[in-house]
């Protein structure tokens, strides 16, 4: 079932709720500025990846094809030191599985994908990203942080995605749109001790023009 979660009126201020993730297809509709495919992890991955060494969590910066996202997502595993296990098995295959999802919402060819390892305030400003749209979720540490943006910098209600929830986030770049006032922005968890760890999947149109042109076939 989806559902429209109320947080702002005006263009792309509404954010859509879906079980599914063909509900993610939600972002098309008339102000919708994002959609949240709420699930939850089990308690066996969410235990071993929130008590995972933060040097063994995978992390990686790469443009490739969408169906090459699972060998990659191995190759990274064991490059990282994650240890190998059914979870590891189950993070690499949500992985594949979420990049197949949103390469065929976007009609991408390439994708950027993002493994951030964050314990810093890494980008806690409230923006909007210079795309078309992103794909953010979040497997350890608090989720995503979003709202919509008045007269203040900054939203007067704050909402944070669960974590092992995907946000979907239209861009500065989303066609046939006027500014979207739905932002977000990672959560400030500098000096708690917290670390995260943050998948991001961006649609790549050109990787030779992309500064970070390393890619994979």
């Amino acid at each position: 079932m989806n559902v429209i979660r109320e947080i702002g009126t005006g263009i792309a201020s509404r954010v859509g709720v879906t079980e599914t993730p063909e509900g993610l297809v939600e972002l098309r509709k008339p102000n919708i500025g994002g959609v949240i495919w709420q699930r939850k992890p089990t308690s066996q991955f969410q235990s071993w990846i929130s008590t995972l060494d933060p040097e063994q969590l995978p992390r990686t910066r790469i443009i490739l094809r969408p169906h090459a996202v699972r060998d990659a997502m191995r190759k990274v595993c064991e490059v990282s030191g994650t240890p190998d296990s059914a979870e590891r098995d189950l993070l690499v295959d949500d992985v594949a599985a979420m990049a197949d999802v949103f390469a065929n919402l976007m009609g991408a060819n390439w994708l950027r994908l993002r493994l951030d390892v964050v314990t810093t305030n890494a980008c806690r400003r409230f923006h909007i990203d210079a795309v078309t749209a992103r794909l953010v979720c979040t497997y350890r540490g608090t989720g995503t942080q979003y709202g919509i943006l008045r007269d203040a910098n900054e939203p007067d209600h704050i909402f944070t995605a669960s974590t092992g929830a995907p946000i979907l986030l239209r861009g500065t770049l989303w066609p046939n749109q006027s500014k979207s006032r739905l932002v977000h922005r990672s959560p400030p968890i500098e000096g708690t001790g917290e670390t995260r760890l943050v998948l991001v999947l961006d649609p790549v149109e050109e990787p030779e023009s992309e500064p970070d042109h390393q890619y994979m076939h």
